[in-house]
């Protein structure tokens, strides 16, 4: 269902960038399932070029029980933009959800004004597929930007309206960067760096997908694949060893 969306950024990446192959760990790159009623393929994809210093994406396909498409892109260090966040999920034919997002790395006021103002017009365009859902997972006032599209929709308007509205995000998104001032303070820099790995620990400690992955996968190749290359500055929580 979500191929379309994988290969039209993939075409614009390749067109636009210098890209180079970023190491996924070892067995973490793609793996097979035969767990639930259809069998399960999850496959990854890692880049890196001057601009950006981490492309992922990854493609669950388990026929009609399962289609997920997620990505997320980090910019380099020396640049203070949002990351940019994909998560399409198709659970059957009635369960349909899209998120579609510029990730703002701070919440102060001039920063959204200079970074997640630019995407109210393509918000407004799209209001449909902006219907304030409950987050259950996350707090919607960290790392998510108040012009976020998040919908409960359907297989006609995600192959029509929101393929549409993705290629606008992502062009935007594209725009953005090009204006985008190469930070060079190291006191700057330090934020940035520890803005994405908050980013990475928040999310890593919240992202429901782990539940799916560990469903189809197993709970210790999912471990591995959420902290080792999902959200890899993450650090795991400690769990306590019993007493002996």
């Amino acid at each position: 269902m979500y191929r379309p969306f994988l290969e039209y950024l993939e075409k614009d990446l390749f067109d636009k960038f210098d890209l180079r192959s970023r190491p996924i760990p070892a067995g973490l790159e793609g793996n097979v399932s035969n767990r639930g009623k259809n069998q399960a393929t999850i496959q990854s994809w890692c880049y890196e070029c001057t601009e950006l210093r981490k492309i992922r994406y990854t493609y669950i396909d388990a026929g009609s029980a399962a289609q997920v498409f997620n990505s997320v892109i980090y910019p380099s260090y020396h640049y203070d933009i949002p990351l940019l966040g994909i998560d399409l999920l198709c659970f059957g034919k009635n369960k349909i959800l899209i998120v579609l997002d510029f990730q703002p790395l701070f919440q102060e006021e001039s920063y959204l004004t200079k970074y997640i103002e630019p995407m109210r017009s393509l918000r407004e365009k799209y209001n449909d597929l902006a219907q304030n859902l409950e987050m259950k997972f996350y707090d919607a006032n960290q790392y998510f930007s108040k012009y976020l599209l998040f919908a409960k929709t359907d297989a006609e308007t995600v192959k029509t309206t929101f393929f549409e509205a993705y290629q606008d995000y992502i062009n935007l998104y594209w725009q953005m960067l090009d204006r985008a001032e190469i930070i060079e303070k190291e006191e700057e820099i330090k934020k940035i760096v520890k803005a994405q790995k908050d980013y990475d620990q928040y999310s890593a400690e919240r992202d429901p997908a782990s539940g799916l992955f560990s469903s189809y996968f197993g709970h210790e190749w999912s471990e591995k694949f959420l902290y080792e290359f999902l959200f890899e500055d993450a650090v795991p929580l400690a769990v306590p060893t019993k007493a002996r």
